[in-house]
């Protein structure tokens, strides 16, 4: 918690007024459309629930995005089908990325930064510095995306066990995100991780099958839920890590762990309703 945030000023919209910024999305913005539309064949089912809410939701309310992760070019080639747009900093997508990969150095860290990414340490917890970072950007009203497995995975299977992250930004962002989940299927053919002697392959494949499924907006009874964790909170006698109450619902560490628990196993079987209807979807067109 006492690590300061890497290269932050580059990810401020003042930066060098906003110049790098735009070069940076909109070429990766090209990229992304000349992989998914240009050289692969993409089926988007529901995308106009995306484009709505990234274009035109109510002021001040963020929107967070949450998906499965096949691949490490998931984004950002899930923003590159058609009529999405990729000129406008505005509009794009905050994202966190794996510190270990995205950031490994000055000149990466600064590229990604441009690209409005948030770092995280997979092992970091979820009060890391990082992850306050990405509460601001809640609390801005901004767009957020989350890849709640928390790693890449190439198993053409259920949807893994989520990692809490996610839940606590949902849970502890001031004004409550329109959460809204997507599952897609193909990056990890566009991007295998194990190509040629275990490492991946030095640019995107082709002529692959990519679909993406945007789902509803996902409803959680917040009240209910706090309500539920602060009874449960005085029946557990778990270990504590040390977690910092929340004192808006005067949530301590217990209950925080129902709620994020309860969140994520919601979001979990959201993701993988949209998985079985994408599996269904390719049988039928087979």
């Amino acid at each position: 918690m006492g690590k300061g945030r890497t290269l932050e000023w580059a990810a401020r919209a003042s930066h060098l007024y906003g110049i790098p910024r735009r070069l940076i999305i909109t070429s990766v913005g090209a990229f992304a459309k000349a992989v998914v539309t240009l050289f692969n064949t993409t089926t988007v089912h529901n995308g106009d629930n995306l484009l709505h809410l990234v274009r035109s939701r109510p002021p001040g309310v963020p929107l967070l995005t949450v998906s499965n992760h096949m691949s490490t070019l998931d984004d950002p080639l899930m923003w590159g089908f058609k009529d999405f747009p990729i000129t406008d900093p505005k509009l794009a997508r905050w994202v966190l990325a794996a510190e270990d990969i995205c950031f490994k150095n000055t000149v990466l860290s600064y590229f990604f930064r441009l690209g409005k990414c948030i770092p995280v340490t997979r092992v970091g917890g979820i009060y890391q510095e990082h992850m306050n970072e990405a509460l601001e950007r809640l609390s801005d009203g901004e767009w957020l995306h989350t890849f709640p497995e928390g790693k890449v995975s190439q198993e053409d299977g259920p949807i893994r066990r989520l990692k809490w992250g996610t839940a606590s930004l949902i849970t502890r962002a001031p004004v409550t995100p329109i959460v809204l989940p997507i599952f897609h299927h193909g990056f990890h053919q566009v991007m295998p991780e194990d190509f040629l002697f275990g490492r991946r392959p030095p640019f995107p494949l082709i002529n692959k099958h990519i679909k993406i499924i945007v789902g509803e907006p996902i409803e959680f009874d917040l009240p209910g839920l706090r309500k539920i964790a602060l009874l449960e909170s005085h029946n557990e006698s778990e270990p504590r890590l040390g977690w910092p109450r929340i004192a808006r619902h005067g949530l301590d560490e217990v209950a925080q762990r129902y709620l994020y628990s309860n969140i994520s196993e919601k979001i979990q079987t959201v993701l993988e309703s949209l998985r079985q209807y994408g599996n269904s979807i390719s049988k039928q067109r087979d």
